[in-house]
Parts: structure tokens; C-alpha cells; sequence
């Protein structure tokens, strides 16, 4: 059964049932980004895997908005369907918000599944179809009878960390968030966020590919502690720690039920973005809501003194592994032409990754890896395939983006080494994201700044000639958690719901500018940073960042035109870093590379 086939089952039951419209997003129960496959309804109804979609089929047209990370992917993979790519962000697209006061009128019904779509979005949706005439079901599941082969839910067991890895034990942490609900005369906290409970409860699982989580609910109390898991997930040692702190277990589909039947009045508190529109219509309706930002996300985003110091240890380990993925990839370049060799995007990931498995505590990717070779690069999240893939040849650019799950750090980079020759553009546009990554990597900066201030440290140099990469600069990355957190991040542009943090000592943060052209090459160069506290003078604390990414920088796509002499003297200072911390671990010929990869320009 094709996507045609699905739309017109999907189309079948909204005639039925009195739809006009069904609104499908990319989410599971929990606001999560990444999702696991039971919750792929918008790319089973689509073919579209980006993980930021919003669906949209009436009667006789379907559009799929995505953002500018995924253009060019999901243009491909939208190909035959039926469904109009809309292109959020881009001159002549319209919102989301703004396509349904355009189609919905009196009588008319919008249709999704309340527990996949956030409150605050909700919201929204209700107050478009109601000022159009028309109505919202929030209890419409698009892929019920149509999806019947549909996985089931994950169950893996859950474990817990080691107390020498945590640096703050549960309740601790508990006493803050209960201190945090004290503040908003809260009597309960509604917690949905998968990486926000397994934070607090020092735990982590495997529900989702990369994203260490466990399907889960926390309902917090003044003096309760109600948790809602599935059976199959709680192993003897977890349930032994909820025993000691107090913490009720309840099954997992329980959690709507429960909340009804409770004998409370609140006031409850949860965050309308993190929380489902389900959980917040039943809160709402028992009582007053405090509605507030998790208090658990800025905690978690402020890393302790322990998980810093096991963040810059397995940094440090994991940059090792990349440098010696790099001067193999470079070998395997110098051997091609040679009979019956190959090097492509799918032996290049599977090298890396396999790197990456060497190192004490690994647990598994933080994400699969991008592995993209010339105009494939172009695509910001592409996925080589054993059906799709390119072989490297001897010119351009190759980018591999990775990271990988440690007891001790998550982990992420991206670096974009030479092949072979290179255009006059390609050389403009790689030294143009190589000042765009050290600019930002050197700023320095007022206590109270904002990534919306920072992102012009990056993209200054792209903008003054007129360019620009589609993405953000920055996201923040959790500790032995999902590789995307909140609340801090690097970017220019905010929607309705995006989230503006100051950045705090202790947050870790990426830097990534890029440079994508269609159908030629993609770069990208990611440094992962720590926000440190720099001089404290009469104009306030001041901030910086320390790189906690050490790969070199590749010198051979430089063109110095395009530099100040600051410029160059960045560069040198950091690839001399890079020799500096990861040469003790090197031998041979992989030290050779790396001493040649990181010698100063024009040496």
C-alpha cells in the first residue's frame, strides 16, 4: 500500500465520520523530537521522514510543511505522492496558522489526535476553527484500521546511573522542582518530557533509537510522586529505588484514566508545549492551572561539576576516535583508483561507528550517522542507504556528522574534509563556515545574552556576501541524554513556542554553521562548547565559550582571501588545540596525519 492509498483509506473515514480536515504532526505523547516507530504517523500517511512535519489532508489536497533542514529531502521523497511541499520559512509559504483560516469555514471539522499535539498548539487550532465557524476533535487517531501493521509500543528495561556519575542525587532534585512549584503556588506538576523524567529519576532507557528515554509520566505532587511506565520496563533494581523515594508505580496507558478519576483540585502546573492537549483539557477542567516552563529543563540544561568534567572527558575520548576516522578516510582517498576499491558514504559511517564502539562506556549512537559525500551534503540530515548511496571520489567535499551515547556524555560533531580538487566556491564557501565556527567559538559576551544575539557571530561572515544556511546555528545537547535539549540554543529566527535562553555556566551547546547548494556540495563544521564564566569588571560577569570538540579544522579548503588576519590566527590557535589534546593518544602514522592536518596555514 502505497502513501496514495493511505490518503484516500484516511480520506474514507473522514467522509464518514464528518471530517473535513485531519491535521497530523511528528510527535509522540511526550513532545519529543525524535520519535520511536509506533509514532510515525506522518511518515507512514507521507513517505516524509523529517522529524519536524505538519500534515495536512482535506478532501482533495494534502500539505506537508517542513523546515529548511529538509527541503531538499523531503521534495525527493514527496515525489508521486499527491502532497504539496511547504516550505516553512521561504517567501510565499504560508504558516500553518494561516493556511487554516484560508480553508476552514462554517460547519467544517479539523481533526487530530489531541495526544500527539501539544496544548498550547491546540489551543491555537481551536481558536482558528472557532473564529472560522468551524470545530476541533482532539480524539481523532489518523492511523487507526488503516495502519495495520503498525510496531508496537517499545518495552526495554530501564536502568539507572551510577550515583558517582550523577553529581546531584534524586532528591535533591526533587526538592528544587518541588521549591519550583512552591514559587507558582502549585499543588501538583505535570511532567511529559521523556529526557526531563529520566533527568530527574537519574534513569535512563532505550524507547527511542539514540535517545536514551523510557515512556513515561511523572505526576509530582507536594507530597507525592506518581509515575506511569510500563511493566515490562521496571527491572528489580528500579523498582527498589521507587520503593526508597516514594514513588508509586502505574502503568503506562493508565495515565489519562487516573488523571480523571483523582480526587484533586489542583492547582496543577505543566507546560503547554510539553504537555498533550488530552492531559491539559482533563487538568483544566479539574481545577486552576499554573501554566510555567518545566522547571526541570533549565536544571537539566545546567550541567554540575561532575557531569561537566565526564562531558570533557568523553569529549576528549570521542575526538580521539574522529581524528583516527579522519586520517583513515584520508588514507582510503589516496588509495582510490587502485583495483577493485571502493570508499563510499555506507563504509565510511560503518567505520566511524565501529570507532566510536571502542571506547569504555560506549552505549550507542546519539544519532545515526550522516554520512554524505558532494551534492549529497547538500541535503542537511541525509541518510545514506544500502538502496542509496554514493561512492567517494577524488574531488569535493565529503561531511560526516555523528555522536555517540557514553556513560558519562552525549556526543556530537560534524566535520567536512577535502577529497580532491575543489571549485573556486567551494573554497569561498568553506572558509566562510570555518570564520562562521570560530567567531562564534571566540565570542565573548554579557551575562543575559541570548543565542538570538550569538547567531550573528556566525552568520555575519556568510551575510556580508549575501549568503545564509537554512538551519540553526545551535542546540543545546543533554548528558547521557537526547542530543537536542532546551532551553538554550543559536539562532536568528523564532517561531510561536520556540524557546529564548540566557546562557548559564554549565550549558553545552553546538556550533554549526553550514553552506548548502543544491545539486554540488553541503558543508558543515560543528564544535561542540561549554559555557564557561570569563572576567567579572564594572559592566557585569562576562561569558565565553571553551571548545569541547577537538577534530582539525581542514586547511586544504581554505582560501585566505576571504580572511582577516584574525581570521587565520583562529584557525591556527585552535587546530594547535587539537594537536595539543589529541596527539598523546596517537602513534604512526595517525600521529603523522594529525600533526600534518593541524599544522598552522601556509606552513
Amino acid at each position: 500500500m502505497d502513501v496514495r492509498e493511505r490518503i484516500s483509506l484516511l480520506r474514507k473515514r473522514m467522509t464518514d465520520e464528518g471530517i473535513d480536515y485531519v491535521l497530523i504532526g511528528s510527535s509522540d505523547y511526550h513532545a519529543s523530537e525524535y520519535v520511536g516507530d509506533y509514532f510515525k504517523v506522518s511518515e507512514f500517511f507521507s513517505g516524509c521522514t523529517s522529524d519536524n512535519v505538519t500534515l495536512i489532508i482535506g478532501a482533495l489536497t494534502s500539505e506537508l510543511w517542513t523546515d529548511g533542514r529538509y527541503f531538499i529531502s523531503a521534495e525527493s521523497e514527496l515525489k508521486g505522492s499527491g502532497i504539496h511541499l511547504m516550505k516553512m520559512g521561504e517567501p510565499g509559504v504560508p504558516k500553518v496558522t494561516a493556511y487554516l483560516k484560508s480553508v476552514l469555514s462554517d460547519g467544517m471539522v479539523l481533526a487530530f489526535d489531541g495526544r500527539c499535539i501539544g496544548a498550547g498548539q491546540a489551543r491555537m487550532y481551536k481558536n482558528i476553527a472557532s473564529a472560522c465557524g468551524a470545530t476541533c476533535r482532539i480524539d481523532f487517531e489518523p492511523a487507526q484500521g488503516i495502519w495495520t501493521d503498525r510496531p508496537a509500543l517499545p518495552k526495554n528495561p530501564v536502568f539507572m546511573l551510577p550515583e558517582e556519575l550523577l553529581g546531584e542525587n534524586f532528591e535533591h532534585k526533587l526538592e528544587r522542582v518541588r521549591k519550583a512549584m512552591a514559587e507558582k503556588k502549585a499543588s501538583y506538576f505535570m511532567l511529559s518530557k521523556l529526557d526531563d523524567i529520566a533527568w530527574l529519576l537519574g534513569a535512563r532507557g532505550s524507547d527511542i533509537y539514540c535517545n536514551p528515554v523510557m515512556l513515561s509520566y511523572a505526576l509530582i505532587g507536594t507530597e507525592t510522586f506518581d509515575l506511569f511506565i510500563q511493566g515490562e520496563e521496571v527491572t528489580e533494581e528500579f523498582a527498589a529505588f521507587a520503593r526508597r523515594s516514594g514513588i508509586e508505580l502505574h502503568p503506562y496507558d493508565s495515565v489519562l484514566d487516573f488523571l480523571r478519576e483523582m480526587e484533586a483540585d489542583g492547582p496543577f502546573m505543566f507546560e503547554e508545549g510539553a504537555t498533550s492537549a488530552c492531559i491539559a483539557d482533563i487538568l483544566s477542567a479539574k481545577g486552576p492551572v499554573r501554566l510555567a516552563v518545566n522547571p526541570t529543563e533549565l536544571m537539566k540544561a545546567m550541567k554540575n561539576p561532575v557531569e561537566v568534567e565526564k562531558t570533557r572527558e568523553f569529549y576528549l575520548k570521542d575526538s580521539v576516535q574522529l581524528c583516527r576516522f579522519l586520517c583513515w578516510f584520508d588514507r582510503r582517498v589516496d588509495a582510490l583508483g587502485l583495483e577493485d576499491f571502493d570508499l563510499n558514504e555506507l563504509t565510511a559511517a560503518e567505520k566511524l561507528d565501529s570507532l566510536r564502539a571502542e571506547i569504555p562506556g560506549f552505549i550507542g549512537l546519539s544519532f545515526p550517522t550522516i554520512s554524505a559525500y558532494g551534492a549529497n551534503a547538500a541535503m542537511a540530515h541525509y541518510s545514506a542507504t544500502p538502496e542509496n548511496y554514493a561512492s567517494v571520489d577524488k574531488k569535493g567535499f565529503y561531511l560526516v556528522d555523528s555522536g555517540g551515547q557514553y556513560m558519562g556524555a552525549t556526543t556530537d560533531v560534524t566535520r567536512t574534509v577535502v577529497c580532491g580538487p575543489l571549485t573556486e566556491e567551494e573554497k569561498r564557501d568553506f572558509t566562510l563556515v570555518a570564520i562562521a565556527n570560530l567567531n562564534l567559538q571566540n565570542a565573548k559576551f554579557l551575562h543575559g545574552t541570548t543565542g538570538r544575539f550569538l547567531d550573528a557571530y556566525a552568520r555575519a561572515p556568510l551575510w556580508d556576501l549575501g549568503l545564509n544556511f537554512n538551519h540553526g546555528t545551535g542546540h543545546g545537547i543533554g548528558y547521557i541524554l537526547n542530543v537536542h535539549e532546551g532551553p538554550q540554543n543559536i539562532r536568528w529566527q523564532f517561531g510561536p513556542g520556540q524557546k529564548e535562553a540566557v546562557f548559564e555556566e554549565g550549558m553545552i551547546v553546538s556550533d554549526e554553521p553550514g553552506m548548502y547548494v543544491e545539486n554540488s556540495h553541503g558543508i558543515r563544521i560543528e564544535t561542540i562548547l561549554l559555557a564557561v564564566k570569563d572576567e567579572m569588571n564594572e559592566y557585569g560577569q562576562f561569558m565565553r565559550f571553551e571548545p569541547l570538540t577537538f577534530a582539525p579544522i581542514d586547511t586544504r579548503a581554505i582560501d585566505t582571501k576571504y580572511m582577516q588576519p584574525r581570521d587565520i590566527e583562529r584557525l591556527n590557535d585552535y587546530n594547535r588545540q587539537v594537536y595539543e589534546k589529541i596527539s598523546p593518544y596517537l602513534s604512526g602514522d595517525e600521529l603523522l596525519w594529525l600533526k600534518n592536518a593541524a599544522k598552522p596555514l601556509g606552513e
